[in-house]
């Protein structure tokens, strides 16, 4: 098996992306503060809305789901399969949890290692075999390894600010006749549909970053490239059902292994996850590094 070993240069382009989030960051709440707004208000949002994020995210997503937590007695081949892989990635076993839909998928969260929950769904279970169902859960792991849930929910947190500011911000300024305020409500409203998309767009950069790195990680936990490339084909190539997708159109759709949403409906450039194609043969490469 391969020894756990980082892709630098994936590493770096990941590094890149954050260090520009946090430079929006500083320039949208600096922006903020010069126009007025108050320091206090800034930072009780900014601290109530992290706090509801990384604590209860992965509750709200396991209930918007419909995911149900499952016993080893109920789901024992799950509980094996994750119990093997965990030993192999030196992480402490999470809970699964099983999805009823007709959507062959899988994702994890949770807010770190210890408080981790891998889900699948029925479809995915039943749709794959024994080695692909582990290629899947490993890829799951891997971002668990990498705390990824958590590194996602701090970056998603400005666009949900400055979504808020764009939805909200018309109801409470530009109302009275001071020229000077009315101003400052054109320039905060436009600097926070900038940071909205401009934030958008690096969020959904590390998120394909971040599914690169958890394909890699899989490969190397199984010592399999080969399972999770068959995995992902046939994952791809599934008729979906339109009630199914309905349930994770947003940003709960960025969790999954694969988009519940076809290329066709998004651009690359504001893609969750890369092209099936980029996934293939990035584990091809893998796949030689492996044999050689």
């Amino acid at each position: 098996m391969m020894r756990w070993k980082s892709d630098r240069g994936l590493e770096g382009r990941m590094m890149m992306t954050m260090i520009l989030l946090a430079f929006l960051y500083a320039v949208f709440f600096g922006v903020l503060l010069s126009l007025g707004v108050s320091q206090f208000i800034v930072v009780v949002i900014m601290a109530g809305m992290m706090f509801i994020q990384y604590y209860y995210s992965d509750k709200m997503v396991l209930k918007s789901m419909g995911a149900k937590i499952v016993s080893e007695n109920e789901e024992p081949k799950l509980h094996d399969i994750v119990r093997r892989l965990c030993l192999n990635a030196s992480l402490p076993m999470p809970k699964i949890a099983v999805v009823r839909t007709g959507m062959p998928n899988a994702f994890a969260t949770g807010r770190n290692k210890n408080n981790a929950v891998v889900a699948v769904t029925t479809s995915l279970r039943d749709k794959l075999n024994d080695s692909e169902l582990e290629a899947v859960l490993a890829h799951e792991l891997t971002h668990i390894k990498n705390r990824d849930m958590a590194i996602m929910t701090i970056a998603t947190f400005l666009p949900s600010i400055a979504q808020l500011v764009v939805q909200w911000l018309p109801f409470f300024g530009g109302g009275d006749d001071d020229r000077n305020s009315g101003t400052s409500f054109l320039i905060a409203l436009l600097v926070s549909v900038i940071v909205l998309i401009l934030s958008t767009i690096l969020i959904r950069t590390l998120s394909r970053y971040r599914e690169f790195a958890a394909d890699r990680g899989a490969a190397i936990i199984t010592g399999q490239p080969s399972h999770l490339i068959s995995a992902l084909t046939k994952i791809s190539g599934s008729r979906v059902p339109t009630e199914d997708l309905r349930r994770v159109e947003g940003p709960v759709s960025a969790l999954f292994i694969t988009p519940a949403l076809s290329g066709s409906s998004l651009s690359k450039l504001f893609s969750t996850h890369p092209t099936l194609e980029a996934r293939i043969d990035a584990l091809q490469r893998i796949e030689m590094e492996l044999e050689a």
